[in-house]
């Protein structure tokens, strides 16, 4: 018999965590929800401790921003080195080594071909802003299309390009101007390639004239939508209209890249390159760390100091950044994911098989997601089911985060260092809170 990696010692919250939370309520602003109350004390792996002594199995991965685990040897090793030389100086004021690194490595990398430039950022949405800066520059032109369930972030640029309202949008605005938002090929809910390019190309004629767009922005596997993964002919297509009309092609590989699909980058299963790539989350472990990648001409567009920022490229960030290429080279975490992937995936669709409520299984690699609906004719979501799963996995010492912008789906984000006795625990956990919610 496997030794368990669950180790559930209190109730949950137990007595010191629910301490901290009630801390927490009296200091910390409302808006920082907590979706679990789990309160973590250290990590390592795929395994979270919380301040009571239990231990967890984290599908969540920090939102995916721990594919190579959490506490990660090489990344806890580099980025202890570089803090103890110097933490900050600026890259464009006092360059250093590491940027300059990183960005060498990752030109070589990311699936665009000819020669290559590197900008980095500190997050995701700092790295959406700064491409749509770059295509801006570019194309001279305003205008930018995003799509339905989109999700690139909080900042202006990045929450008017999010298509999800509540809760990232409701009562913040007015919005940033000259975005205009299409469908998204969906092959669960629709439309489909074919019709999705349509309202594109309707759009172009009836919305705004092509040549007064800079640049089209899509996720290659929308995120925060449910894991909707779009027909490779809709991704072909968007490069085909994007050629048409000399408009830049923005891949956010926010959280799709390093990794997490069974490719190092998701546009690799599509066959086609994009012009731009923005990438963060996992990139550098859990640190603050975002980029800008893109083809030459198009990211030397912008003039002299038009991006930049005082912490962005910070040393000890690029340091782990360089780290985490290491451990998936070193660890073959791509060829791990896809692994990952197929088990998860043949028990999710055991499960679709069991239980009614899950309607749809869909994802790349190990970026997977399971959407519940009240009836599979209908597709009507079922958001209650879906929180309350996620609950009871909890409460059997499984992390487990939901998604989709009806609040019905549960993705998969867990760190791909996860051994194989720790991803059985965790399925076989997953399955007893479908059987207690579901059966």
């Amino acid at each position: 018999m496997r030794q368990r990696a669950i180790s559930l010692k209190t109730e949950i919250p137990g007595p010191r965590g629910r301490a901290i939370l009630e801390r927490k309520a009296r200091v910390v602003a409302d808006p920082l929800s907590i979706s679990l109350p789990i309160v973590v004390a250290e990590a390592r792996g795929a395994t979270v401790t919380d301040v009571d002594g239990n231990v967890f199995i984290d599908f969540a991965g920090g939102v995916g921003c721990l594919n190579v685990g959490h506490s990660a040897p090489r990344v806890v090793e580099a980025a202890t080195e570089q803090l103890a030389r110097f933490t900050h100086t600026d890259f464009t004021i006092l360059p250093y080594e590491s940027y300059v690194a990183l960005a060498e490595r990752l030109v070589r990398l990311v699936p665009i071909s000819g020669e290559v430039r590197a900008a980095f950022f500190n997050s995701g949405a700092e790295a959406v802003e700064n491409a749509v800066k770059i295509a801006r520059a570019y194309t001279r032109r305003p205008a930018i299309i995003c799509f339905d369930g989109a999700f690139h972030g909080r900042t202006l640029m990045a929450m008017t390009l999010t298509s999800k309202t509540h809760p990232y949008k409701v009562d913040l605005g007015p919005y940033a101007p000259e975005v205009y938002r299409v469908p998204f090929a969906d092959p669960y809910h629709g439309p489909d390639a074919t019709a999705a390019l349509h309202d594109l190309e309707r759009a172009l004629r009836l919305r705004v004239a092509a040549e007064h767009v800079a640049a089209i922005i899509f996720e290659p596997v929308q995120g925060e939508s449910g894991f909707i993964v779009p027909p490779a002919e809709f991704v072909q297509g968007l490069r085909r209209i994007a050629d048409d009309h000399g408009i830049v092609l923005i891949a956010d590989e926010v959280q799709t890249g390093f990794a997490r699909t069974g490719r190092l980058f998701a546009m690799e299963h599509f066959g086609v390159e994009p012009d731009l790539v923005t990438v963060a989350k996992s990139i550098a472990g859990g640190l603050p760390l975002s980029g800008v990648l893109g083809r030459a001409e198009i990211m030397n567009a912008p003039g002299d100091s038009a991006i930049g920022g005082t912490f962005v490229g910070n040393p000890v960030a690029c340091a782990a950044g360089l780290a985490v290429l290491d451990t998936i080279e070193q660890e073959g975490l791509v060829e791990r994911s896809a692994a990952i992937g197929a088990e998860i995936r043949e028990r999710m669709e055991g499960w679709r098989e069991r239980f009614a409520a899950i309607g749809d299984v869909r994802g790349l690699g190990a970026m997977l997601a399971l959407e519940l609906v009240e009836d599979r004719a209908t597709k009507a979501p079922a958001p209650a089911l879906t929180a309350a799963v996620v609950e009871a996995a909890a409460a059997r010492g499984l992390v487990l985060l939901k998604a989709g912008v009806r609040g019905n789906c549960i993705r998969v984000l867990v760190p791909l260092a996860i051994g194989d006795g720790e991803l059985a625990e965790a399925l076989d956990v997953w399955e007893e809170a479908l059987e207690a919610v579901l059966a």
